[in-house]
């Protein structure tokens, strides 16, 4: 694998494979842009995709793949047998949209946290309780099994 830095556009890795030679490029508009060029061909094929879209494309070509709209994760810690902290995605509903941090409460009634929000595009990290939720929100929460649990069905009502 090679990889060269393009001034004003990227950086790209380039993949000699049997069939062919495939380049990936970052894009500094934050999307990734793939070319395929079979041997014997004059014309690469190009597929552009967005920071989303590259992300589950990583997904199923190392065999994680993830439901299509929410994405879980559960951490395990060797030294600590008995935890085990999820961290699950969620797209905000209609029903929740509005609301803060503050007002739902969740922590003291489901015991999650919402870690980060990804809003047009751009990520809240540890947004502040006054944060406002918006429909289509991709909200991230972290707990325990039961506490994720809780806030499906006391919060998304599941």
């Amino acid at each position: 694998m090679r990889s060269v830095e393009l001034p004003g556009v990227g950086s790209k890795y380039e993949i000699d494979g049997l069939d062919g030679k495939i380049a990936i490029v970052f894009l500094e508009n934050n999307n990734v842009q793939v070319y395929v060029l079979e041997r014997d061909c004059d014309k690469p094929c190009v597929v552009t995709l967005t920071p989303k879209d590259a992300v589950r494309l990583g997904s199923i070509l190392t065999g994680a793949i993830f439901e299509s709209k929410e994405e879980s994760v559960e951490v395990v810690f060797s030294a600590l047998a008995d935890l085990r902290i999820g961290v699950h995605t969620y797209i905000v509903p209609k029903s929740l949209a509005g609301k803060t941090i503050e007002e739902l409460d969740l922590r003291r009634k489901t015991g999650v946290t919402i870690i980060a929000i990804s809003r047009e595009g751009k990520n809240i990290v540890n947004p502040p309780p006054s944060t406002e939720l918006r429909e289509g929100d991709v909200i991230v929460v972290i707990g325990e099994h039961d506490q994720i649990e809780r806030f499906e069905k006391l919060i998304l009502g599941r």
